[in-house]
C-alpha cells in the first residue's frame, strides 16, 4: 500500500464524538515510550503526523487521522510508566475500554511491544484483555534496530514462548524500525488486505 494522504481529523476523550465515517479503523497503543509516534510517522511517510516527544506519555486522548481517504489510523495513549497522576491514568482507561468496547468501526488494533526488554506484566494483561473482549489485534515489536542482528531472534522467541504460556497460538506480529522502516511494508500491506476483504464482503 501507498500512502498518498495522510491528514489528522479530531482529538477527544469521548468515544461518541469520535468520527460516524463507517470505514475501517486501525487502533495503535502501547506502553508510554514505547516509540509509538515514531512508527505512525515512519508507516504515513509523515515526519511529525504524530507528535514525538522525549517525555513518555504525551499522547493522551484518541487521535484520528484518515489515510488516503478510505481508513483511520488512530493513536491511543499510552499505558504505564507515563509521568501523570492517578486520577488521569483512570480517565485515559475508562476511555480506551470505552474505545475497545464501543468503537464498531474498529477492525483491529496493533500492540506496540520494545523488542529490547523482557515481556512485560502490563502489556500481556492488556492484551489478555483484548482476547477476552474478542478484540482482534496484531503485535508491532518496535526499535528492531536497536537490537543486534544476533540478539533480535532470541529476544522475539523469548517473547513467543511467554505468549504461548497464555495463548494457544502467538498471534499475528511485526518486527519493525522507524529509523530505518523496518517492517513498513508488511504492516501496510497486512491493513490493505484486510481492506479488501472488507470490500469484498
Amino acid at each position: 500500500m501507498k500512502i498518498n494522504s495522510a491528514e489528522f481529523v479530531i482529538s477527544n476523550s469521548d468515544v461518541a464524538k469520535c468520527p460516524k465515517d463507517k470505514i475501517p479503523e486501525y487502533a495503535f497503543i502501547g506502553r508510554s515510550n514505547v516509540g509509538k509516534s515514531s512508527l505512525i510517522n515512519m508507516l504515513t511517510d509523515r515526519k511529525s503526523l504524530a507528535k514525538t516527544s522525549g517525555k513518555p506519555g504525551k499522547t493522551q486522548l484518541i487521535n484520528h487521522f484518515i489515510i488516503n481517504n478510505n481508513w483511520f489510523l488512530v493513536d491511543l495513549p499510552g499505558y504505564g510508566y507515563a509521568k501523570v497522576s492517578k486520577s488521569a491514568k483512570k480517565v485515559f482507561q475508562k476511555f480506551i475500554t470505552a474505545y475497545f468496547s464501543k468503537r464498531t468501526q474498529l477492525v483491529s488494533a496493533f500492540v506496540l511491544v520494545d523488542c529490547r526488554h523482557e515481556p512485560q506484566k502490563i502489556d500481556l494483561e492488556f492484551m489478555q484483555w483484548l482476547g477476552e473482549n474478542q478484540i482482534p489485534f496484531s503485535i508491532i515489536f518496535t526499535k528492531a534496530d536497536k537490537l543486534s542482528k544476533n540478539k533480535l531472534p532470541i529476544q522475539i522467541n523469548d517473547y513467543i514462548k511467554e505468549m504461548l504460556k497464555y495463548w494457544e497460538e502467538m498471534p499475528n506480529y511485526f518486527i519493525t524500525s522507524s529509523s530505518s522502516g523496518l517492517g513498513k511494508e508488511e504492516v501496510l500491506n497486512y491493513i490493505e488486505g484486510i481492506n479488501s476483504q472488507l470490500k469484498n464482503s
